[in-house]
């Protein structure tokens, strides 16, 4: 009889485990079906002038950037991400619209953007899907009247001077624009939100003899560091460039930022400590998600909106077609994603395009026809079956004599380079053998036939473009 009680209990036992457990499996069920169905917050954060290697994650030992090495390395980091055109107006207009700057046809010295681009730009089709949509910072592109209000549902612009007197206080520029975005998010918690959070930094305040500028929490930082100066600022590799090249913007700039052994070392330690501030700022942002409880339901996208060079081939700034100049920083942390492709880092090329449908998509928004780029969310899954493996970049800025017009096809291993006004010369590289692009293979007969494939590769291209601008 005693052993048969146990029996019983035994097995009632067993039921009830097995309930439990069936239980928590249908309440893990449940919770996964609501985290599939529920709509992500999206925070879009977008640096100026940052550099693919200005980051601690991509191999830089000296710079400081902890948060974004968390960032990168908790989500999904693109090893080889790059700007269809490397200039901030441009670059800021394709990473609304999802067009090319062929198609959308803005940058300095360009009309507005038209009104139909903009009605068809992220923030505009995920407010009307429902979701509430801000903007905070450098907006950097000039639109029509009423365009913005159908945009964003709140907007806040901000503008230099990076130091401003607040209540006695000196407050970075950075700082403030962080300080926005926390407002916004702590308002904004109860309902799906987009955040598009563009700062200024680390782009130098031209009009000013210093260029960088930070605050003082940052005056430490670097004071010990030598930075090494880069292979090709020799003097001898400058001298060998065509004239309209040794006359160009990226020169003028030089003068002011490299042309000094000191003035190196100084200008480039002020555009980490810019870095690093806004790293400051996007661990404070981060650290707000998780005191309101929402970090769990919030998607992370970071890149910079263009390269930038830091003495290479002597020059300074952007615009051109060299990696130091279109490679930027780019990575989606997605505290939902499967744990195992957490921290995953991918050499498929991706581009600024890639940013309008890749937040739809998050979103559950649909992606319009339109659009040039495509969505980075395969990347979660592991599928990159029929990945691009080229892109097309250009700078057609109008009415500047000091920065040539320039067009480029880059693949997995070459990059041709010509420029409008100067179709004599052509840059031809393997970036695959010659990572800083020293070698011009353009000057060796041998490629003359696969420099011309590229050339009218080119052609078509802009031709394809050109025909799908409205």
């Amino acid at each position: 009889m005693i052993q048969k009680m146990k029996k019983i209990k035994g097995i009632a036992l067993i039921l009830f485990l097995v309930g439990l457990i069936g239980g928590c499996a249908e309440k893990k069920q449940a919770q996964d079906e609501v985290k599939e169905t529920q709509k992500p917050n999206i925070i879009f954060v977008l640096t100026d002038d940052q550099r693919w290697d200005a980051l601690g994650f991509s191999g830089n030992s000296i710079i400081k950037t902890p948060n974004m090495d968390q960032l990168a390395g908790e989500g999904v980091y693109f090893k080889n991400a790059f700007v269809t055109t490397p200039i901030c107006a441009a670059s800021r207009a394709t990473i609304l619209t999802g067009l090319y700057e062929r198609t959308h046809d803005f940058n300095f010295g360009k009309p507005n953007l038209k009104n139909e681009y903009m009605n068809h730009s992220y923030p505009a089709l995920l407010k009307n899907a429902g979701y509430t949509t801000g903007f905070v910072g450098k907006f950097g592109v000039k639109v029509n009247g009423g365009i913005e209000g159908g945009m964003f549902d709140t907007i806040i612009k901000t503008y230099y001077p990076y130091l401003k007197n607040i209540n006695g206080k000196e407050v970075h520029l950075a700082d403030i624009n962080g300080n926005h975005a926390i407002d916004f998010i702590k308002a904004k918690k109860d309902a799906p939100f987009c955040l598009s959070l563009s700062f200024w930094s680390p782009h130098a305040d031209d009009g000013s003899e210093e260029q960088y500028f930070w605050p003082k929490y940052m005056d430490s930082l670097y004071v010990q560091d030598e930075i090494p100066t880069p292979t090709t600022a020799d003097p001898a590799f400058f001298t060998a460039l065509p004239d309209f090249m040794k006359h160009s913007m990226n020169r003028k700039r030089w003068y002011w930022r490299y042309d000094t052994p000191e003035k190196f070392q100084k200008m480039v330690k002020g555009y980490y400590k810019m870095i690093s501030t806004v790293d400051s700022v996007l661990g404070r942002l981060r650290a707000t998600l998780e005191a309101e409880g929402i970090a769990d339901n919030t998607v992370i996208i970071f890149m910079g909106d263009n390269g930038y060079y830091l003495g290479e081939r002597g020059f300074a700034g952007k615009w051109l077609m060299h990696e130091q100049s279109l490679r930027v920083p780019m990575m989606i942390y997605d505290p939902r994603a499967d744990v195992a492709m957490q921290g995953k880092t991918f050499d498929e090329m991706v581009l600024n395009l890639d940013i309008a449908p890749t937040i739809l998509d998050l979103a559950g928004v649909a992606i319009p026809e339109s659009y040039q780029g495509k969505s980075l969310l395969p990347f979660y899954k592991g599928d990159t079956q029929g990945w691009r493996t080229s892109g097309f970049f250009e700078h057609q800025r109008a009415g500047e004599s000091l920065l040539p017009k320039t067009e480029s096809i880059r693949d997995d291993t070459w990059k041709f380079i010509r420029y409008e006004a100067n179709p004599e010369f052509i840059e031809f590289y393997n970036h695959k053998e010659d990572l800083n692009e020293v070698n011009n293979l353009a000057l060796d007969p041998k490629y003359k036939d696969q420099i011309e494939i590229y050339a009218q590769k080119c052609d078509s291209i802009v031709a394809s473009l050109m025909a799908q601008r409205k």
